[in-house]
């Protein structure tokens, strides 16, 4: 009780995620007596201080309900379809009931492509915190009626981490129809018991989680498992909890212990590091040695020499992984050569690379100011 009351007195911005299957009542659409519920509460942990961004599942869930779709599809053009159709509902019904405490909403729609471009990510971040200023409720979804695989997040419980580090929220809550994260599955397991409290990014908790919980939404507890972990770079601690709960979150920022607790004590990254962690999909990586990964841990730039493999195709600016030679990652960082030119000079010392190139771009692969080290 007094850790979790710490955690939320400390709070001053919560990232809140609700699945599919409350959104949408297990896909018979909107359920709009859940959302009066959700925002009676949004509405009270505004009056304690507390800014809260919304990130709402549903969607595609909504619009397979307004199409008469029993079966969530596969075809990417169904998808976005189905989500172009049902975000209609989705936003309708949030700012309707936030309508009755004079709450004004905004909705944001994301791919992984507008986080991966620094320019654009600085402009969300920005929008998002000055929305949170002016006392507005930001609703944000993957934008499903545009993503494809190349710029998909995925799943909205890592879309709910990547906004915690984007805003750098304190507590990322994410709203659920299980109660908790458990040491098995409850279901068919009777001798599992409920995880209260837990260190984000300990590997046990993964081993733990399982699958998809549903045919309506794409996530399951180990997508909200990972999701802490990710938020957890930034200095954010997770509540994973039933949304069926009364009052959960009014609750929760009381103080009360629910559903699982996910703490971090870790010192956040910095902005510019936290954007290079953040980034889902990358165009290659790079495989080094002993010495190289020695090197990156100490806080040193990459250079050519320790460069056993050269991984995939990227641009001179990408950000690439770093792995060692057992593919396990080390770094990422912003590449200052193409993959063309680093599989040239990797092996080679500085003066080798000007023999090799005709000239010297930058002395380092990878600079120190441009790196962040995954693994240490």
């Amino acid at each position: 009780m007094e850790e979790n009351l710490k955690i939320w007195n400390d709070a001053k911005r919560i990232v809140v995620k609700v699945g599919s299957s409350l959104v949408t009542n297990e896909g018979h659409g909107v359920d709009t007596e859940a959302i009066a519920r959700w925002t009676a509460q949004i509405a009270k942990l505004q009056e304690m201080g507390k800014q809260v961004v919304w990130v709402s599942s549903g969607a595609v869930a909504e619009g397979m309900a307004r199409l008469g779709w029993t079966k969530r599809p596969k075809k990417m053009h169904e998808l976005q379809a189905a989500a172009a159709v049902g975000q209609m509902g989705i936003v309708e019904a949030y700012e309707k009931s936030f309508e009755r405490y004079d709450i004004r909403t905004a909705q944001i729609l994301l791919t992984h492509a507008d986080l991966a471009d620094r320019e654009r990510y600085l402009n969300a971040r920005q929008t998002l915190t000055t929305l949170l200023d002016l006392k507005v409720v930001p609703i944000i979804n993957e934008n499903d009626t545009v993503v494809t695989n190349e710029i998909k997040v995925g799943d909205n419980d890592t879309l709910g981490a990547l906004v915690t580090n984007l805003i750098d929220a304190d507590v990322l809550v994410i709203l659920t129809d299980q109660i908790g994260l458990f040491t098995a599955d409850p279901r068919s397991n009777p001798e599992a018991k409920l995880v209260e409290v837990g260190e984000a990014g300990d590997p046990i908790y993964e081993a733990m989680a399982g699958g998809a919980g549903s045919s309506i939404g794409k996530g399951g507890m180990q997508t909200k498992v990972l999701a802490a972990k990710r938020a957890a770079r930034s200095g954010a601690s997770t509540v994973i909890a039933s949304g069926r709960i009364p009052d959960v979150l009014v609750r929760l920022a009381q103080g009360e212990s629910i559903g699982t607790l996910l703490k971090t004590d870790r010192k956040p990254m910095s902005a510019r590091s936290q954007w290079m962690a953040d980034h889902l999909q990358l165009k290659g990586k790079l495989v080094i040695d002993e010495g190289a990964v020695e090197a990156v841990r100490k806080g040193k730039s990459l250079l050519p020499v320790g460069v056993k493999a050269v991984i995939g195709d990227f641009l001179r600016g990408e950000i690439i992984q770093v792995v060692d030679q057992n593919d396990k990652e080390i770094c990422r960082g912003m590449i200052n050569y193409g993959s063309d030119e680093s599989r040239r000079i990797m092996g080679l010392h500085s003066d080798e690379v000007v023999e090799e190139l005709g000239y010297l771009e930058q002395r380092e692969l990878i600079h120190q100011d441009n790196m962040v080290v995954m693994n240490k």
